[in-house]
């Protein structure tokens, strides 16, 4: 038997079992009650000494009730192997058979209140839709908002998302199915896993309506093996882990999987012509189909005025808030000029001139020399991804800057930052808003993450295993922090940033 969490601290979020007396408690991003369970086991016998056996037990080891995820206390970290007995794996699969049997009654009873809400009986109505009971959360494993929000993110992105549900399943060289939904021991230096695998079996779970909330703890622990960065229980930077999951996923991409590419099938999706294939490392992918641009970078020694191009491909753009719009606006402020996105995308390309640590080695002075430097798009991508540049570091620290930066919907023309604009078409120039990804909180290493994203002509908040439909009021109200932009088709609208 198992004491439920709130009959200590009246929650019923983040519930992890000790496996040394099955109590369960919060986590210690609820009240903590789990982490003080193990403290208060570690405390001294004031008046009688502890026999060998309490010695012993110390309620080190706890499961997460959510995610099946173990975590040991005493090394701060989590645990991936098994007792010789495999007793951690028995837990997992007892608490799995009682979630499946909750699942069908839970479902039905979850479905009736939504047919009996006059608000979403007309969500069901809208078309012929059932997007609004589609959408699908992901559980947060420990503080992985960071991840859960840029998943979400991609699987609204509708060309790249699609490229990966219609992937074949991976054999590995166990002869099971990576990302499988039963759980095994993995080791550290267990090599045989897959991201593109993965990652294809996370997206294909979202969106299928089979359960309001998945649970991406296969995806998570190759993520761990291959990007030793995102160990740990810590929150990381979704930005980073966005590059990180995109370099991975494209070099694996490159090389196949036992021996057998993957390219092929990018070669032959007719959707991506060989002029939206930017080579980034190496042979073209889809990551770089959809997500690679080309700059042009242009430096000009100011004492010789040799002129030095080159040519750098890129996955996303990180762009400056501009000095003059960080400091939080106070009320008598409020009328002032708003920082805008045409903002910062004309700060990062104006002509700047380099300062004292920035010299350029001039080629013809044969030294280092004062220049000036200026970016240039040479080719746009299928998918823009703008990362505004929130943390900065001030002497010790790094801040936040919380400013609000003004994003358009529908339109971002991007054409006069193109090195030869006369040679795009007018809509190739012209993205219109797919997702968001918002920081809420004062530092990198805290707060919490959250993504807006349309699918189907209806925007949703996706907030971990919580998804809710919002609407374009509330989604150009957030102060954005990674924004993926999807390039417009010819017969779209013509609205104008």
């Amino acid at each position: 038997l198992m004491t439920p969490p709130w009959d200590v601290c009246r929650s019923n979020k983040s519930p992890w079992v000790c496996l040394t007396c099955s109590s369960v408690h919060c986590g210690r991003y609820v009240n903590g009650h789990a982490k003080k369970h193990y403290e208060d086991a570690q405390i001294p016998m004031t008046n009688h000494k502890k026999t060998e056996k309490q010695e012993k037990v110390q309620h080190t080891v706890c499961m997460d009730c959510s995610s099946y995820s173990t975590y040991c206390y005493r090394c701060d970290d989590f645990v991936v192997n098994d007792t010789k007995l495999g007793l951690v794996q028995k837990v997992r699969e007892h608490l799995q058979n009682l979630e499946n049997s909750a699942f069908t009654s839970d479902r039905h009873r979850k479905r009736k209140l939504l047919e009996n809400s006059s608000m979403n009986s007309k969500l069901l109505k809208v078309n012929g839709s059932t997007t609004a009971l589609c959408a699908t959360g992901l559980r947060n494993l420990g503080n992985t908002c960071f991840m859960n929000a840029i998943l979400q993110s991609l699987s609204n992105i509708q060309q790249f998302c699609c490229y990966f549900k219609e992937l074949p399943a991976v054999e590995l060289r166990n002869g099971k199915t990576a990302g499988r939904r039963t759980y095994h021991t993995r080791s550290q230096g267990d090599n045989n896993v897959s991201l593109v695998e993965e990652f294809r079996k996370t997206l294909c779970a979202l969106w299928q309506g089979s359960q309001t909330a998945f649970s991406p703890e296969s995806l998570f622990y190759v993520v761990w093996k291959i990007m030793p960065n995102f160990r740990g229980y810590q929150q990381q930077d979704a930005h980073e882990f966005m590059r990180y999951l995109l370099d991975h996923l494209h070099l694996e991409l490159q090389g196949g999987f036992n021996g057998v590419s993957r390219s092929v099938i990018l070669q032959e999706n007719s959707s991506l012509t060989a002029s939206s294939k930017c080579c980034i490392n190496g042979a073209s992918t889809v990551v770089t189909a959809i997500f690679g641009g080309i700059l042009q970078n242009e430096v000009n020694c100011l004492i010789c005025g040799t002129e030095s191009r080159k040519f750098d491909p890129f996955l996303d753009l990180s762009l400056d808030i501009p000095s003059q719009f960080r400091n939080k606006r106070t009320k008598n402020q409020e009328n002032g000029p708003m920082c805008t996105l045409r903002d910062c995308l004309r700060s990062f390309t104006d002509l700047e001139e380099l300062d004292e640590t920035e010299l350029y080695m001039c080629h013809k002075c044969k030294k280092k020399q004062k220049s000036t430097k200026k970016f240039w798009i040479q080719k746009l991508p299928k998918v823009l991804c703008l990362h505004l540049k929130r943390f900065h570091w001030t002497a010790y620290l790094r801040n936040k800057v919380d400013t609000y930066v003004e994003f358009p919907l529908r339109g971002l023309d991007m054409k006069c930052y193109l090195l030869e604009p006369e040679n795009s078409g007018p809509e190739s120039c012209l993205y219109d808003l797919a997702a968001v990804v918002v920081h809420h909180g004062s530092g990198v290493g805290s707060g919490h993450y959250t993504a807006y994203a349309a699918h189907e002509g209806r925007w949703f908040h996706f907030n971990d295993s919580t998804v809710t439909l919002t609407d374009e009021e509330t989604v150009v109200k957030a102060k954005a922090y990674i924004l993926f932009y999807v390039e417009r088709q010819a017969k779209s609208g013509s609205d104008k940033l």
